[in-house]
């Protein structure tokens, strides 16, 4: 090459090194783009409630293709107002379930101590972990005296309360126990379970608190949301996180904070949430994997930050991230679990930041069984 143009060569790759090292930076302008693209308070809650209007109306499940895991995802966002197909009308499906209508994987026995929910691990059909229908149903508005038809007699959701706390035992994966426990039960509850243990939400909370999240389910997402839960109880009732002597409160205080740091630290530049959760920084090309990893880790953050917090430009990117998948997605089937959770996040989110929303009843004529499953899209 001739030395004048190897010369020209050296000159334009130290002018590109200028440019990013010395005033103009690579950094500044960045972070200006990202804060000039937020759009206002207005188009924020109208973008969220499109999003959410969209998947309560126009993604019916129903009672032939799908099963329990699917449907009570769904209840998980919009409580009694989750609407399902059943027999080509659609019905609340809380009520349909409650009232011992039958769906794959809605599968309980009597206890002996109230009510068993039976596991299904691995299935997507029925209960994935213990006391998961339980945890759900204590996120959607249920009383503990709300009634649930089995097998034609009637129980209480207090009898599946009874029959958690007598099952319960060291090390088991109490999660969705202590989600329902927290909102459920007064802080102060004890008893005894049936290997003659002694045992209180406090107790529960700490061996939630040791749990490896990695090891744990969707990240660790739940078991966050469920250590939040019962934070945001006790630190209602008045307790301070230096009351008890062990330190239950503030070792579980400290992997909560630890979690929102790790959720703001490897936030991606499009707005997302580490697809690795808590562990380390990554993203991912399917955006299925986005809403699932963003939404789950989204509804965590939404019982555990601050109202201040809540409205920084990192959450509101977020939540947009999150809000343009839905909006991508609207033609094309998405897994139960990933959707209704990000679904959840998002109206956590649309609650504190505008207040909640109001659903717009589907109003749809009668439909055959075969048409209406095919309306469902899944």
């Amino acid at each position: 090459m001739h030395y004048s143009k190897l010369r020209r060569g050296w000159w334009a790759i130290l002018f590109l090194f200028g440019v990013c090292v010395f005033p103009l930076g690579c950094e500044k302008p960045a972070e200006k783009t990202i804060k000039a693209e937020l759009p206002s308070d207005d188009q924020l809650r109208d973008r969220l409630d499109q999003a959410l209007e969209f998947t309560y109306t126009r993604r019916h499940l129903n009672t032939t293709d799908q099963a329990a895991w699917q449907i009570v995802h769904g209840a998980l966002v919009f409580g009694r107002d989750f609407q399902i197909y059943h027999d080509g009308k659609l019905v609340s499906a809380l009520e349909y379930l409650l009232a011992g209508g039958e769906l794959r994987g809605w599968t309980f026995r009597k206890g002996d101590h109230g009510l068993t929910a039976i596991v299904e691990a691995g299935s997507k059909m029925g209960q994935g972990h213990p006391d998961q229908w339980l945890g759900y149903l204590s996120q959607s508005g249920l009383s503990p005296e709300g009634s649930i038809v089995v097998a034609g007699q009637t129980y209480k959701i207090q009898d599946l309360i009874t029959q958690a706390q007598w099952d319960i035992y060291d090390g088991m994966e109490a999660t969705w126990t202590l989600m329902a426990f927290s909102t459920y039960l007064p802080l102060d509850t004890e008893w005894t379970a049936k290997d003659g243990s002694k045992w209180n939400i406090q107790r529960i909370v700490r061996m939630e608190a040791e749990q490896d999240l990695a090891e744990s389910a969707c990240g660790g997402t739940h078991r966050m949301y469920g250590l939040t839960v019962a934070m945001n109880r006790y630190l209602a009732a008045g307790g301070k996180l230096s009351d008890n002597p062990d330190g239950t409160w503030e070792k579980a205080h400290k992997k909560i904070r630890d979690a929102v740091a790790a959720c703001k630290e490897y936030q991606q530049p499009d707005g997302s949430f580490s697809t690795n959760y808590f562990s380390r920084p990554s993203t991912s090309a399917d955006i299925a994997a986005r809403i699932s990893t963003t939404g789950h880790a989204l509804e965590f953050l939404m019982v555990s930050l601050s109202d201040d917090e809540l409205k920084e430009p990192w959450v509101t990117r977020a939540a947009l991230h999150l809000v343009g998948c839905f909006e991508k997605t609207q033609r094309f089937d998405l897994e139960c679990g990933a959707l209704y959770h990000a679904a959840h996040g998002l109206d956590l989110y649309r609650a504190r930041r505008f207040g909640a929303r109001k659903l717009i009843p589907s109003i749809e004529p009668a439909k055959p069984a075969a048409e209406a499953a095919a309306a469902a899209g899944q």
